[in-house]
């Protein structure tokens, strides 16, 4: 399991994901087309905010950014394999992925965090459940190898004297795995919110942990710029943090409206979008320094795993000076 490449690119292929040709990169000269992947998820809110209320596009013209355009992915492994095909400039997405993505040679540095903790373990209503030991045998849909999810979940497993290979643990991006439970072909899933919320409006199943009950404070989302704009456009990174931390902060204390533009990006029930904002036990900020020992940590828990070849470095993985110079 060392060559994560393999897998990586392995599910990009599957996701057939299909980029706008014509695209300005961020190899030489000026950049006026920034392109920012996501997910549709609860966690990655501040960039739906910024997108749906033109912040990206305002912020960013004054720098010569003339089109901004955002790439949904299922999950973070497709999303870094974009990234490291230089199709991306920008990237909310997952730190585990991220970490192996970097294992593998991408060159991109977190510049902010976006949030922490957010996963539920949610089983069938029928599945019974009181410890760990309980979902031996049992059938768990979660995200692929690699990410948040998959390394919270087998490290929990291993942490609690549960062999991680006596669970059957199915990679499927969020719409496939809340789509399995309600059709009883898993017994369980072990996805971010809104799913949970979602699994639970539904009535076919129940939060039995929290992943901050998994693994305390940890980093989920963060904020990733690729080197090349790192370095060549300092000055467009340093307002993409600006402009993250101003939809992080709007969010906050707007949640309402929050969860109405997420509803309306996603296509997601409103009322249940703000019912995942009250059930889950995560936490947006844009604070990289909450999270540097956690997305460390990641590294020795994918190295354990056998996912990356060796543990990285904070130096390896961040690049606190935007956050800082802009908060300063």
């Amino acid at each position: 399991m060392r060559s994560l490449t393999a897998i990586l690119l392995a599910v990009a292929l599957v996701a057939a994901f299909t980029f706008v040709s014509g695209c300005t990169g961020t190899g030489t000269g000026d950049v006026t087309h920034l392109r920012i992947g996501y997910q549709p998820s609860t966690h990655q809110i501040a960039h739906v905010t910024a997108m749906e209320k033109g912040w990206w596009q305002e912020d960013l013209e004054p720098l010569g950014i003339t089109r901004v355009t955002d790439y949904e992915f299922g999950t973070g492994a497709p999303e870094m394999q974009a990234m490291l095909a230089g199709d991306l400039d920008i990237a909310y997405v997952g730190a585990a992925p991220f970490v192996a993505a970097v294992s593998s040679g991408l060159d991109a540095k977190i510049v902010a965090a976006v949030q922490t903790q957010g996963s539920d373990l949610v089983l069938r209503t029928e599945v019974p459940y009181s410890t760990p030991a309980d979902l031996v045998g049992k059938k768990i849909a979660t995200f692929p190898p690699g990410t948040i999810q998959d390394t919270i979940l087998r490290t929990w497993l291993q942490e609690n004297g549960v062999d991680p290979a006596s669970v059957e643990i199915v990679p499927m991006d969020p719409g496939a795995a809340t789509t399995a439970i309600s059709a009883g072909q898993v017994d369980g899933v072990f996805l971010p919110h809104p799913s949970p919320a979602v699994i639970a409006a539904e009535g076919t199943g129940r939060t039995v942990v929290k992943s901050g009950e998994m693994l305390k404070d940890h980093a989920c989302c963060v904020l990733v710029a690729s080197g090349s704009l790192i370095r060549e456009h300092p000055e467009i990174v340093e307002q993409v943090v600006k402009t993250h931390i101003k939809a992080t902060e709007y969010n906050l204390g707007h949640k309402d409206e929050a969860a109405s533009i997420y509803a309306s990006k996603t296509g997601q029930n409103v009322e249940i979008v703000k019912a995942s904002f009250r059930d889950w036990d995560g936490t947006w900020t844009a604070d990289p320094h909450v999270i540097t020992t956690s997305v460390v940590e990641y590294t020795e828990l994918q190295y354990d795993l056998g996912y990356i070849d060796k543990p990285l470095t904070q130096d390896d993985l961040f690049d606190l000076t935007f956050y800082e110079k802009v908060r300063a």
